[in-house]
């Protein structure tokens, strides 16, 4: 690879789990891959689930600079380049747009680690299991070869990541 590959992870609201993703694959991922985040209908308050956020700090991860955002900032000429979209909940899936470039596209499906009333403490189990979902298919992500990650190859490698 000449340049570092462009991922970007969808969910509905960009607040939780595209947020781990973003993450996880910026640290993981050094150097061959640029990850970003966005949602179909991001936090009004533009700030991501606190519960997300403090999974991060207690795992180590930097959370500065995350915001949930519209992935309408993807769709513009001046957006960076994607060459992966990865969604990682069924609405985004299904609602997903047409982004420039074309990028190839897998779903990485995960439970909603903050849905239903249940007290944070709860919820907070929810996110540690999330991110060491996440982070496993990350890691497996990261280590493919550079011939997998190829235009061709990339979407058939990041689908077949979706059942591990």
């Amino acid at each position: 690879m000449n340049r570092p590959l462009g991922v970007l992870f969808l969910c509905t609201h960009n607040s939780a789990r595209s947020i781990l993703g973003e993450v996880l694959l910026n640290t993981l991922g050094t150097g061959r891959f640029i990850a970003y985040s966005a949602g179909s209908t991001p936090r009004e308050s533009g700030q991501p689930n606190p519960l997300a956020i403090q999974t991060l700090r207690d795992a180590g991860f930097d959370t500065q600079g995350l915001r949930s955002k519209s992935w309408d900032e993807f769709l513009r000429t001046d957006s960076p380049r994607i060459d992966l979209v990865i969604t990682v909940c069924g609405n985004a899936e299904q609602a997903c747009p047409v982004f420039p470039a074309r990028p190839a596209t897998a779903h990485w499906g995960y439970d909603d680690p903050s849905a239903g009333d249940a007290p944070d403490e709860v919820k907070a189990v929810a996110f540690r299991t999330t991110l060491f979902q996440m982070r496993r298919r990350i890691e497996a992500f990261v280590a493919l070869p550079d011939a997998s990650l190829e235009r061709m190859a990339l979407e058939q490698s990041a689908r077949a990541l979706s059942t591990t």
